[in-house]
C-alpha cells in the first residue's frame, strides 16, 4: 500500500497486461460479439472482452482500428435491463481495470468499460516511450540551474521525442486526427449499437465525462442517464488554470503557505533524491526543485489517500524532512511511463491545448511540455461542442481536488438541464474510487434519478490521526532489509521471553516481554494505519510511535540488567541486539 503515495492517481496509470482470461459468458441482449479476445487484465466472473471496429476517421472512411472493451453480465435473478457504461479519464487511462469496483456498484446490472481508441488495450495503441524518457529527463538533468533557458530546452527536447514519436506513428499509418474526443464519443455509441442494448447509463470520470456528455448528446435515445464524476467541461481551460487550481487545492488543505516555502526553498537549492527510472530501470539521483515539485504535487493530489495525508507530508518538507520526496518522485516517474502519451497528446492538442491562453506562462514543467508538443505536432484544432443532455445528469466533485475543481464543476453543471451536483468533502479526484457513500449514491441515481438524493456524505477519506513524520517506512517497502534490525529485536525478545520464563528469570522474561509487546503493538498500529490510509505509511507511522518507544527502552534495559545476573552468550547476544536496534530506531527510523 505504501507504494500508493502519489498514485492515489487513480485511472491515470494502466496496470501490468495480464494475460488470464476470466470465464466468459455472452451477454443475453447482444446478438453476436465480434473478435472477442482474451481479456488483458484480471477481470470478475461472467466478464468477456472484445474488439470493436471502426473507421479511424469517420469523415475520412478508409483505415479501421479496434477499441477494446469488456462486458460483465450480471448474475440471474433481478437483473435490470439497462448496463452501464464506464470510460476512464485521462486521456489515455485505462478503463477495464476498474471492472471489479464496478461490479461491485451494481450487482444486478451488465457493466461495460469501453476503452478509448489509441490506449493501451486498444489497437494500435499509441504509445510514446520516446516522449517518456524526455520528460524524465527533466529530472536527471545534470545541474540544478532552472533558469528559463534550462526550462526552454527541457521543453525542446520533450518536443523533439514527441515528433519522433509522431513520425514512427505515421510510419505505421496513424492519422492523428482520427484521435479526439468526437470520435470517441462515437466509439461509444456504436458500441451500444454492437452490444444490442436498447439504451444504457454513462459514467465518466475526469476527461471522459467529456466524452460521456458528447454520447448523450449524439445517442439521446440510448442514454437512461449520465454520471460524471471529477467533472471537466468544454472551456474549462484546463491549462491556463492549473497553476491557480493546485493553489487552491493546497489552500483548501491549509497548507498554501507552508509549501509556498517550500517551493522557494526548493528552487534556491533543488534537493537530491536516489529513485529509478521506470522504463530503464536504472538508479539514478534526480534533482527536484520547487516548481518540480508542485508538478509533481498536481498529480499526486488527485488521489484522496495523498490528499489526507497532504498536511503532514508539507509539514515534513518544511521542517526539511527531503526523503519524504522519495515517494512522491518514484510515483511521478512510474506515472510518466505508463501513460499513453501519443494518445494522450493527440486529443489535447486537438480538444484542449488551442482553447487556453498559456498567459502568464506556467511555472509547472508538466504544462509547458504540452504546450511545446502541440506547437511541434501541428496538428489542426477540433471545434468545441458543448453538448447539452436530455438524460438525467449527476455531477460530483472532491473538495481537494487540483485537476477538475469542484468549483468549476459546480457552475458547468448549473448550466445543465436536470442535473445535480453534489461536492464531496474528503475525496479528492475520481470521488467514486475512494468514498463507499459516493459509489452507493451513484447505484441510487442510476437505480431511480428522480429520487430524492440522500443526505450528504461524510469524508470519503478521513484523515489520519497524529503522525510522526518519516520516510523510513517507504524505504523499507523499496528495501525490506532495511528492517532487519527490527526483525532481529522481535526475534531475539520471543526467545528472551520463553527462555526466561522457563528459566524462572524475571528480568529477562519481563524484558522479553517488553519487546514483544512493543514489535506487536508496531505492526498492529501500522497495519490499522495503512488499512486506513494507503499513503500514510509514505510520510510517517502512527503518532502513538513515541510511548510505544519507551516500552522498547524499558525492554533494552531489563535485558541489561538481567546480564548483570546471567553472562551467558545468549543474553549477551540479546543485550547487544536490543542495543543495536534502539540505535537504528533513534538515528535511522526516526
Amino acid at each position: 500500500m505504501i507504494s500508493r503515495v502519489v498514485l492515489a492517481l487513480a485511472l491515470t496509470a494502466p496496470p501490468a497486461m495480464n494475460p488470464a482470461m476470466s470465464p466468459t459468458v455472452t451477454p443475453a441482449m447482444t446478438p453476436g460479439m465480434a473478435a472477442r479476445h482474451p481479456c488483458p487484465v484480471a477481470m470478475p466472473p461472467r466478464t468477456t472482452c472484445g474488439f470493436l471496429e471502426v473507421p479511424e476517421r469517420r469523415d475520412a472512411p478508409g483505415r479501421t482500428v479496434k477499441v477494446a472493451y469488456a462486458v460483465r453480465v450480471a448474475g440471474a435473478g433481478d437483473r435490470e435491463a439497462d448496463p452501464v457504461v464506464f470510460m476512464g479519464g485521462g486521456p489515455g487511462s485505462a478503463s477495464m481495470d476498474t471492472m471489479s469496483v464496478l461490479s461491485t456498484m451494481f450487482p444486478d446490472r451488465d457493466v461495460v468499460t469501453a476503452e478509448q481508441r489509441g490506449g493501451r488495450h486498444s489497437e494500435p495503441s499509441l504509445g510514446c516511450p520516446e516522449t517518456a524518457q524526455a520528460l524524465l529527463g527533466r529530472l536527471r538533468r545534470p545541474a540544478p540551474d532552472m533558469t528559463a533557458g534550462t526550462t526552454t530546452g527541457m521543453t525542446a527536447d520533450v518536443a523533439a521525442a514527441a515528433v519522433r514519436c509522431l513520425d514512427r506513428l505515421r510510419e505505421e499509418g496513424v492519422d492523428l486526427r482520427g484521435y479526439r474526443t468526437r470520435e470517441i464519443a462515437a466509439d461509444v455509441v456504436a458500441l451500444r449499437e454492437e452490444l444490442g442494448y436498447d439504451a444504457w447509463h454513462l459514467f465518466g470520470v475526469g476527461y471522459s465525462t467529456r466524452v460521456m456528455l458528447g454520447v448523450a448528446a449524439a445517442d439521446p435515445r440510448g442514454v437512461r442517464s449520465v454520471v460524471l464524476d471529477s467533472f471537466l467541461p468544454v472551456g474549462a481551460g484546463r491549462y491556463d488554470g492549473a497553476d491557480r487550481d493546485l493553489g487552491g487545492a493546497l489552500a483548501r488543505l491549509e497548507v498554501g503557505e507552508r509549501f509556498a516555502a517550500v517551493r522557494a526553498r526548493l528552487n534556491a537549492s533543488p534537493a537530491r533524491v536516489p529513485t529509478t527510472d521506470p522504463v530503464l530501470g536504472r538508479a539514478f539521483t534526480a534533482r527536484v526543485t520547487g516548481d518540480d515539485l508542485a508538478a509533481i504535487m498536481a498529480g499526486a493530489l488527485r488521489g484522496a489517500d495523498v490528499a489526507a495525508v497532504a498536511p503532514a507530508l508539507v509539514g515534513g518538507l518544511a521542517e526539511g524532512r527531503d526523503e519524504l520526496l522519495r515517494p512522491l518522485v518514484d510515483a511521478a516517474g512510474e506515472r510518466l511511463a505508463a501513460r499513453v502519451w501519443g494518445l494522450y497528446h493527440a486529443v489535447q492538442c486537438q480538444d484542449e491545448v488551442p482553447f487556453n491562453t498559456f498567459s502568464p506562462k506556467s511555472r509547472l514543467f508538466t504544462i509547458n511540455a504540452d504546450k511545446a508538443v502541440c506547437d511541434a505536432w501541428q496538428v489542426s484544432r477540433s471545434e468545441p461542442v458543448n453538448a447539452t443532455p436530455s438524460a438525467p445528469v449527476y455531477v460530483l466533485g472532491g473538495r481537494y481536488d487540483p485537476a477538475t475543481p469542484a468549483a468549476t464543476a459546480r457552475s458547468a453543471a448549473q448550466a445543465l438541464p436536470d442535473t445535480r451536483f453534489e461536492e464531496f468533502a474528503g475525496a479528492s479526484h475520481a470521488v467514486f474510487l475512494a468514498s463507499a457513500c459516493a459509489r452507493q449514491k451513484i447505484a441510487a441515481f442510476v437505480t431511480d434519478p428522480a429520487r430524492t438524493p440522500a443526505a450528504p456524505c461524510a469524508e470519503a477519506t478521513a484523515r489520519p490521526g497524529d503522525l510522526h513524520v518519516t520516510g523510513a517506512p517507504y524505504l523499507i517497502s523499496r528495501s525490506p532489509w532495511l528492517a532487519a534490525p527490527f526483525a532481529a529485536f522481535a526475534l531475539a525478545s520471543l526467545v528472551q521471553l520463553v527462555s526466561g520464563a522457563l528459566r524462572g528469570r524475571a528480568p529477562a522474561a519481563f524484558g522479553g516481554l517488553a519487546g514483544v509487546a512493543f514489535t506487536g503493538l508496531m505492526g498492529q498500529s501500522a497495519h490499522t494505519l495503512a488499512r486506513a490510509n494507503g499513503s500514510a505509511l509514505a510520510v510517517g507511522v502512527p503518532g502513538t510511535t513515541g510511548p510505544y518507544t519507551w516500552i522498547a527502552v524499558a525492554s533494552a534495559v531489563l535485558t541489561a540488567a538481567a546480564l548483570l545476573r546471567d553472562r551467558g552468550w545468549p543474553q549477551i547476544a540479546a543485550t547487544v541486539i536490543a542495543t543495536g536496534f534502539l540505535i537504528w530506531w533513534f538515528t535511522w527510523f526516526l
